[in-house]
């Protein structure tokens, strides 16, 4: 019975979300569905984005997912969505266009617990290409270090990569997660973890360290004594749609901006 009921309110729900792009709603007037995929480190930010929109905008639907910068930019190549979403830059034959939201540091973080600062990058360098293994060689205690990545095709790994590894490859043997919400949520439990994730997801929950002496900050950022930095991309391909550049437009506006910078990120405009 349980099934039964839970089969028919998935069909209601579907026929309701589908029809929305499609039929007028009660005040004769239609709704326009955008579409928008890739990054899990843009997504969260775009999701709130999307939700001030749409209390201004009723008429709008903006459809919000993740699968990483490779699968939107993919997404987008195909025209599956209106607008990628992408936290590493367009590769050589990714022919689209990309419009910077805003910028964004990358933070090495560990347990709030661990006695560690601060790092080199070298030596950020030394622990995700399995050079350094135990925190014993960084003057803490004798225990592994439990270091976390992103999966292949993410947009933070491949900034990172090319920010922080340079030549060197990330070891096999570390443990792989698919978001920055993943990784947070690990080194925020495990005292023995060191991953990367978004400064903007930074909070109390772990800690971000310094490298080659200078703290992930907006302003460090800004100055460019922060090194681990990249931008955060809309892709389309091709020009947006009148409806899809309303929200484009509103994401670049100084309110979308603002909003932007109350999360810990960099406007595109500064």
């Amino acid at each position: 019975m349980l099934k039964k009921i839970f089969i028919i309110f998935t069909t209601v729900a579907l026929v309701f979300i589908c029809s929305c792009g499609l039929k007028e709603n009660r005040q004769g007037k239609k709704k326009h569905l955008i579409t928008i995929a890739g990054s899990t480190s843009v997504m969260p930010f775009v999701e709130k984005l999307a939700e001030y929109f749409m209390l201004q905008k009723p008429n709008f639907i903006i459809d919000v997912q993740g699968g990483g910068s490779t699968a939107g930019i993919q997404a987008c190549i195909n025209n599956t969505v209106h607008l990628g979403m992408s936290s590493r830059k367009l590769k050589e034959g990714e022919r689209l266009n990309e419009i910077v939201i805003c910028y964004d540091g990358i933070s090495i973080v560990v347990h709030p617990s661990n006695p560690i600062n601060g790092l080199s990058m070298e030596q950020v360098r030394a622990i995700f290409s399995g050079k350094i293994k135990n925190w014993k060689e960084l003057g803490w205690i004798d225990r592994r270090i439990d270091a976390i990545t992103r999966e292949e095709g993410s947009g933070t790994r491949g900034s990172f990569e090319e920010l922080v590894m340079k030549n060197e490859e990330i070891d096999d043997s570390i443990m792989v997660q698919d978001s920055n919400g993943s990784v947070k949520e690990i080194v925020a439990t495990d005292p023995y973890a060191i991953g990367y994730i978004s400064l903007g997801l930074v909070d109390k929950r772990v800690k971000a360290l310094t490298i080659d002496g200078v703290v992930p900050t907006v302003s460090s950022i800004k100055t460019g004594a922060y090194k681990i930095t990249r931008p955060f991309l809309f892709l389309s391909n091709g020009e947006p749609d009148d409806y899809t550049s309303e929200f484009i437009d509103f994401v670049l506006s100084k309110q979308g901006q603002d909003l932007l910078r109350k999360e810990g990120l960099i406007g595109s405009y500064e």
